[in-house]
């Protein structure tokens, strides 16, 4: 599959720390995949248990190895936190081996647990506590990375500061640029031409091919809101040509008043303390 691809700037795989081999590392490369995404999560291992991951922090420094040996310079790692039973120390902890290994990126991504699944069952009131500090831990992230020379570009990601290479995710910005993408596979959506596309989920649909795509339009007001909401999750200012009739003016200026938004020369971006409340600042500027 990755040999019938056509050459792109960047090709991504991401891939479980446990499968990565020597031998994988080498053909990955040699068939033109220029950066790993792995899946460290954690760096402590009772709170690996509690995620019920296979891997352990032994395995992901073997990953870093095996691809570096292989002649990657474009390596991410994706951290959880608030799993149930992190301090943070246990935080400030994976940030410092994450760091050791020297990642050119890091998604740092708050532990979400869907509810009436066996997890939130089992650990409703622990998660119910950590909910009350993923502010302060996320602020701890963005402190720590950025101290380290990190660009904090995006709500959950950060990339190394490189004036040789942009170094962030780019199939990840083509979301939140609002940009058009293809996607395979079971389940998987792709946004081409004004249309969002979904196949089925349901495996035996999948594999016999008989199945109707479901396929939502998505009309200019949507296509507005979504590039407001997408785009303000980035540190670059979100230019304003024709998202004016999405968004509030009253709720943009409160937020400017209270020091969350700021928009000049016909661009709006949220500011530091905007961004650490996300999600929220932006669902009151949109109209």
């Amino acid at each position: 599959m990755l040999e019938a691809v056509p050459p792109a700037e960047e090709v991504t795989v991401e891939a479980n720390p446990e499968t990565v081999t020597p031998e994988l590392a080498a053909a990955l490369r040699s068939c033109g995949v220029t950066r790993v995404s792995l899946g460290a999560q954690t760096f402590r291992p009772e709170l690996l248990r509690v995620l019920e991951r296979g891997a352990g922090p032994d395995d992901v420094r073997n990953a870093v190895r095996h691809l570096r040996t292989a002649g990657f310079d474009n390596i991410s790692l994706d951290l959880i936190y608030g799993i149930p039973g992190q301090t943070p120390a246990d935080l400030a902890a994976d940030l410092d081996e994450a760091l050791a290994l020297e990642p050119e990126h890091l998604s740092c991504y708050e532990l979400e647990a869907k509810p009436g699944t066996r997890f939130t069952h089992a650990w409703g009131t622990e998660l119910e506590r950590q909910a009350e500090a993923l502010e302060d831990y996320m602020e701890r992230v963005v402190a720590r990375l950025t101290g380290a020379g990190y660009r904090w570009y995006e709500t959950a990601n950060f990339c190394r500061a490189d004036d040789a290479r942009d170094l962030r995710s780019r199939h990840n910005l083509a979301y939140w640029l609002g940009r058009d993408y293809l996607a395979l596979g079971i389940g998987a959506v792709s946004t081409i031409d004004g249309q969002r596309r979904r196949n089925t989920p349901k495996l035996a649909s999948y594999l016999g091919g008989v199945y109707d795509r479901e396929i939502e339009v998505i009309d200019d007001e949507t296509k507005a809101r979504e590039r407001v909401m997408l785009g303000l999750r980035l540190d670059e200012p979100l230019r304003l040509d024709g998202l004016r009739p999405a968004l509030d003016p009253v709720g943009l200026a409160r937020a400017e008043k209270l020091g969350l938004a700021v928009e000049e020369e016909g661009a709006l971006a949220l500011t530091p303390r905007g961004r650490f409340l996300g999600g929220g600042v932006t669902a009151d500027i949109l109209a």
